[in-house]
Parts: C-alpha cells; sequence; structure tokens
C-alpha cells in the first residue's frame, strides 16, 4: 500500500478553546485497502463525522458500529477498533475535563454503545452541521465546529474548580479524600460530582494513569524492554497484574502490544 494514499493528523484548537478541547484528529483513505486500527482508551468522550464511506467500529464487547454521519462515544475506557474503507474520511472531536457535560448536561454514556448527538439535545442541529461541514472546504471544517459551538457551551460550575488542580496524576493524589477534606464534603458527595463531570470514577482514571506511565515507557524505550524494570516503575505489583491491565485497556498481552504499536492510535495529545 502506498502509505501516502492514507493520512491522518493531529490539529491543535486555539487559546480560547484549550479548556473545551484537547485536540481535532483527522484520518482519509484514498488507499487501495480497508485501513485498520485500534483506538487506545483516552478516557475521553469523542464525537465523530463520517464525510465519505462509514466508517466501522467494533467494541471490546463486539458491538459493531457503523457511522454514516455523527455519533459520540465514550468515555473511551477500552480499546475500540476501527476500520476506514476506501473513500473513509474521518473528523475526531475530542472533549476535555468537564466539556461534554457543559454542552449536554449530565447523560448516562457507555464507552461501547453510540449515541446521536441529536437525540440529547432533541434537535437536529448536528445533523445539520454534518451537512455544512460535509459542503466546506477542509480547512474551514474546524473553524465552522467552533463557531457552531458557542451558543451551546455553559459556564463552567464552581464545584468543578476543586478538581482541576488535583487531576494530573491521581496514581500520586486522592483528589476525593483532599477534596472531601477541604470542602467539608463527605467522599460520597465528591465522588458523585466527579462521575457527573468526567463521565468516570477516580479510582478508574488512576489505573489509566498508572497504565499510561507504562505506555510511555514502552514508546521511549531506545534498547530491548526489560520488564522487571517496567513493572517496578510502573508500580505494579508483579507481571500478573501488568498483564491484566493490558489486556483491559487493549485487549493485548505486552508482547502484542509491541507487535502491533504501529497500527495503535492513541487518542489523548502527548
Amino acid at each position: 500500500m502506498n502509505l501516502q494514499e492514507y493520512t491522518s493528523k493531529r490539529i491543535m484548537v486555539p487559546a480560547e478553546f484549550e479548556d473545551i478541547f484537547s485536540h481535532f484528529y483527522l484520518a482519509e483513505n484514498k488507499s487501495a485497502q480497508d485501513i485498520h486500527k485500534t483506538l487506545v482508551p483516552s478516557f475521553q468522550t469523542i464525537m465523530v463525522f463520517s464525510f465519505g464511506v462509514p466508517i466501522r467500529f467494533n467494541t471490546k464487547q463486539n458491538t459493531n458500529i457503523e457511522i454514516d454521519k455523527c455519533i459520540i462515544l465514550g468515555p473511551i475506557k477500552q480499546p475500540l477498533e476501527y476500520t476506514l474503507p476506501i473513500g473513509a474520511e474521518m473528523l475526531v472531536i475530542n472533549f476535555k475535563d468537564d466539556a461534554f457535560y457543559r454542552f449536554f448536561g449530565q447523560v448516562i454514556l457507555s464507552d461501547h454503545l453510540p449515541i446521536n448527538p441529536d437525540d440529547l439535545l432533541n434537535e437536529n442541529c448536528f445533523t445539520n452541521l454534518w451537512g455544512l461541514l460535509k459542503n466546506t472546504d477542509k480547512t474551514k471544517r474546524i473553524d465552522l465546529i467552533l463557531d457552531f459551538c458557542k451558543p451551546y457551551l455553559q459556564t463552567r460550575e464552581k464545584t468543578f474548580e476543586h478538581f482541576t488542580s488535583l487531576q494530573n496524576d491521581y496514581t500520586v493524589l486522592n483528589p476525593i479524600k483532599i477534596i472531601a477534606q477541604e470542602t467539608n464534603q463527605s467522599e460520597r458527595t465528591v465522588q458523585l460530582n466527579h462521575k457527573k463531570y468526567f463521565g468516570y470514577t477516580a479510582k478508574e482514571k488512576s489505573r489509566y494513569q498508572k497504565f499510561i506511565k507504562v505506555i510511555e515507557l514502552l514508546q521511549n524505550q531506545r534498547t530491548k524492554t526489560d520488564w522487571f524494570t517496567i513493572i517496578e516503575i510502573g508500580g505494579y505489583y508483579d507481571q500478573s497484574q501488568l498483564i491484566h491491565d493490558f489486556k483491559h485497556f487493549l485487549n493485548l498481552s505486552p508482547n502484542q502490544y509491541l507487535k502491533f504499536q504501529e497500527d495503535i492510535c492513541q487518542s489523548e495529545p502527548k
């Protein structure tokens, strides 16, 4: 396959929107064969637009999803395999922190069951947006999305501010306990607020962050993999615990990951 016929790239967002979106992701398949990728869990909610041949997603639960216009998936907590058929064109919006809540309010989401965004607002605005984007020059689509989102974005709630300074490393600090002590709230109340804003629990995020540290170690290594060192630096008890997390987050063994990492797409920006 001529790799030049398959293109993908990340697009960073303007400073005005840095607390709303982490980045945009574009991919287009003009090659002579289908492109198969795996999306690594990012714990972000994503909105996927399809402008060409329908894109196919397959979840760890073997749920098959075909996207011909627009859907919402997430928070992405387990691997998602996807296929870009010949002629497919994809644009992905990656919501950041409480941004999805600020757009749509509290919604029960699943990383393996898609949601039509129009169903959340009880109007066809995203179908209309898809039509506008499809007929807009590709270089102007991001600007159109940013202009479109402004009227729907609610002001950030003050309660969320407690989480902003504590979300960088859940493996070191317990944000639930710290915030509960600082605000004289019960840990249960803080846990519920965390789930409301982010769509996942602090415990889930802590496990994910520990796993991502291992992935970063593997991506940056220049010598043969020393799994015992990886286990120690990553904070795992033993090899079986590390293997369990690889199966959970990627549905691969550590060695399988090393072999297939070129086909794995990490949504979260580095």
